[in-house]
């Protein structure tokens, strides 16, 4: 069956223009995805012309500056674009995502010469991106990374291989983190690396549980020779360059979370509002209802804490934590959320005739990807071990001027 058209959520959006580019993404979603996202997930199919219309519409730009073609929104408007996107099609939002973060190292970091020169043909949609951090050997830690880069002349020289990368095989350019120093984060360059360079070969797409529609590969650089005007940053700044891009991203995976829960809660309460048992509607019963109302409950605050990060970014605040526990939050709320709507559905909910069960499938990768929930739980952790040392030595500052 083809999954319900997404009933309009009452959204906090900060004018009249960005109201008009959500039901812009509606009507994308009724007309373009999903008519087609069973067919496709069912297949591992992907949809490369769907992400071509959503560039000539703007939606794959929205955050960057409209100088170089982007759309110029606020995070708290692109990050509801990408929860609409993925009550429709996880492997769509998720791509857009993935294609915004690896444009974030060229916007943040690049040269006004780089950006002049790459950034049009990268954030018009035509060409699609993929973010290269982690390695077979140390997925949750990219310090510890051993894929190098050589200086040779005018260009440097890459080899290692990167792993679970979004886009892999398909994509057209590439934000990959190198090694061109000492050990550890310091010694981390970054590099914009185009498609289709002499020896850079993807290897064979993952089979996943779930977004089986998002490419998903290793890619090794063999001798792979990059022109040196592009790394993005001096040597040595690719690590502050992939966290910063991380910070970012984590949002985008949280409005997938939220978005994919929104989907599984839609489904599971028409369905409750049609099925009758022992002469009622389901939906009458609290074993049916309670679910529904928490489901609902848990997916407007993990909303709210994710555009809460949002705003602190707009706002030019620091937004690390609040957007590792947003992710952290909204995640762990999906993989919760799209079982008890499994739940409710009952056997129903177990075969393919409805989307739940390929929700709950979803789910679970949003609990991994953008760095671990349990690294998620770390950065928390150390910002507040951060916060309570600032605060001893706030208070011994003060006793010493009594």
């Amino acid at each position: 069956m083809i999954p319900l058209a997404p009933a309009v959520i009452d959204r906090e959006l900060p004018n009249e223009e960005a109201g008009e580019l959500l039901s812009l993404t509606r009507d994308l979603v009724r007309g373009e995805l999903l008519p087609q996202v069973n067919a496709a997930e069912a297949a591992g199919t992907f949809p490369r012309q769907v992400f071509t219309t959503l560039g000539a519409a703007g939606l794959l730009s929205l955050p960057y500056p409209e100088e170089f073609g982007g759309g110029a929104q606020p995070s708290v408007v692109y990050l509801q674009v990408i929860e609409e996107l993925a009550r429709a099609w996880l492997g769509v939002a998720m791509g857009a995502s993935v294609h915004v973060l690896a444009c974030h190292g060229l916007v943040s970091y690049g040269s006004d010469e780089q950006k002049q020169r790459y950034l049009p043909e990268l954030l018009s949609g035509e060409l699609l991106g993929a973010y290269c951090l982690s390695e077979p050997q140390g997925g949750s830690d990219p310090g510890a990374m051993i894929t190098n880069a050589t200086r040779d002349g005018d260009h440097y020289v890459l080899n290692g291989e990167k792993a679970w990368i979004t886009h892999g095989s398909i994509a057209d350019f590439f934000l990959v983190m190198a090694r061109t120093g000492e050990p550890g984060p310091r010694g981390i360059s970054s590099f914009l690396v185009p498609g289709g360079t002499p020896g850079v070969v993807a290897g064979a797409a993952e089979k996943k549980m779930g977004v089986r529609s998002s490419v998903t590969s290793s890619v090794r650089f063999d001798h792979a020779e990059v022109d040196a005007d592009r790394r993005l940053g001096a040597e040595g700044q690719g690590f502050s360059i992939a966290m910063s891009a991380l910070d970012s991203g984590r949002l985008g995976i949280a409005a997938c979370a939220v978005g994919v829960a929104q989907a599984a809660l839609d489904v599971a309460a028409e369905y409750a509002r049609t099925r009758r048992a022992f002469g009622s509607l389901i939906s009458d019963f609290q074993g049916v209802s309670f679910p529904l109302a928490d489901a609902a409950s848990r997916i407007a605050a993990s909303r709210q804490l994710y555009l809460y990060a949002a705003r602190r970014k707009d706002a030019g605040k620091s937004f690390s934590t609040e957007a590792a526990m947003a992710k952290l939050i909204a995640t762990d709320m999906a993989m919760a959320v799209t079982t008890d709507m499994v739940q409710v559905l009952g056997g129903a909910g177990y075969v393919e005739d409805y989307p739940v069960e390929r929700y709950m499938r979803e789910a679970k990768l949003l609990q991994i990807v953008e760095g671990t929930n349990q690294i998620q739980r770390l950065v928390i952790a150390r910002s507040l071990n951060r916060t309570t040392r600032q605060a001893r030595t706030a208070a011994a500052s003060e006793n010493g001027r009594s």
